[in-house]
């Protein structure tokens, strides 16, 4: 097996790494310095001008949506070296589009769906967000609540939705609705495209999460929907739900490796210059082993993640191994950076170093695309098929 990236691969991780090296870190002051004063942690808008500004004559637009909707068509491996760059900085930044919704979208858009929204969302022009979980049912979609219905060539769905990133933002949302109560998430589930001020769609609060991040809470009241708005087939919303979740996954999982590797680098850089007791805290056990057991994880996990990557690009099933990706990256960042945030003391816990809004969001992200306790359920699962 040939772990090498393409030359063409290296080069594109090479040019993201020199990007956030010189763009996004030196942002880090000013989003540490929001946080700190309750403000959030989000780039501000200005901000996100001057980047696009920046990324997309890069060519860092659009990396993997398909050549012929005019993208550059990456493959999943080559985007685990980007995403793991992106990760590495508390100065988050999204290289346009999302993928995780627009992998979705292309699963599933109708020519006019496609021209509508495809299209100018591929070219970056466009923001998306999700509505799936709901406050009585998180990661178990078969108790989904939130009811589609007919009316003559529409449909009128009402519901709540919650921990929607960007609701308030987006200008359109890909909404998940029970449209057959009878067969629920099998066979009952359906998507929709809801435009941002349809009438009925209802932001309810912003709320603020670990980690200097918000989300968002929605209602649904007698929304009515265009025909052409359901995405994909009727009550076959769950197997494209999955593909999208998928995609979030595998980025999470390299934001982890990012995250935990500038923690362990951060570690073994202060631990030489610090000394308590008369000895520098490079020469103390607990400190070498943090060291040695980060850098050991990070290589593990981050063979984990080509792995599975290649299996996706293969078309592969890949249940097992992304559930194995997902809770194994998360814990393994949020460990590491926990020792390194006991490495420096006092001065970890302040919120004055980014590794308090890394452990947040990593943290938030134990929970977020179902949290470690169901992919370990989905592993022991399918290993011994514990549905009976």
């Amino acid at each position: 097996m040939d772990f090498d990236l393409a030359e063409e691969h290296r080069m594109l991780r090479d040019l993201v790494q020199r990007f956030v090296r010189e763009h996004l870190l030196p942002l880090e002051p000013a989003v540490l310095a929001r946080d700190a004063a309750g403000e959030g942690s989000a780039l501000t808008n200005e901000e996100r001008r001057q980047l696009d500004a920046i990324t997309r004559p890069l060519g860092l637009w659009s990396l993997d949506v398909p050549e012929q909707e005019g993208g550059m068509g990456l493959p999943h491996v080559a985007l685990v070296a980007v995403n793991e760059a992106l990760g590495s900085t508390v100065a988050q930044y999204t290289l346009p589009p999302d993928s995780p919704n627009l992998r979705m979208l292309l699963a599933t858009v109708t020519p006019e769906q496609r021209a509508a929204y495809l299209a100018p969302y591929a070219r970056g022009e466009t923001i998306s967000a999700i509505g799936i979980s709901e406050p009585n049912a998180g990661a178990d979609p078969a108790g989904m609540r939130t009811r589609a219905v007919r009316d003559g060539d529409d449909w009128v769905i009402n519901g709540r939705k919650i921990w929607i990133t960007r609701a308030a933002e987006a200008d359109f949302t890909i909404l998940m609705a029970i449209t057959d109560p009878v067969k629920k998430a099998r066979g009952g589930m359906s998507a929709f495209l809801v435009d941002r001020g349809t009438p009925g769609f209802n932001v309810l609060r912003r709320i603020p999460m670990l980690g200097g991040e918000y989300t968002y809470e929605i209602t649904l009241e007698d929304c009515r929907v265009p025909g052409w708005k359901l995405l994909g087939t009727e009550g076959q919303g769950f197997a494209p739900m999955q593909v999208r979740l998928g995609t979030r996954r595998m980025e999470m999982a390299a934001w982890c490796i990012g995250a935990a590797q500038r923690a362990l680098d951060m570690m073994r850089n202060y631990a030489p210059q610090r000394s308590t007791f008369g000895h520098r805290l490079s020469e103390r056990q607990a400190v070498q082993w943090w060291v040695a057991d980060g850098a050991a994880k990070i290589h593990a996990t981050r063979l984990m993640a080509y792995d599975c990557a290649w299996r996706l690009d293969q078309g592969r099933d890949v249940r097992t191994e992304i559930s194995m990706l997902k809770y194994y990256a998360t814990e393994m960042a949020q460990q590491i950076i926990d020792n390194a945030m006991q490495c420096f003391g006092a001065m970890g816990m302040t919120k004055e170093l980014p590794l308090q809004l890394f452990a947040g969001r990593v943290r938030n992200m134990r929970i977020y695309d179902g949290p470690s306790e169901v992919h370990r359920m989905v592993v022991a699962r399918n290993l011994m098929d514990t549905r009976a």
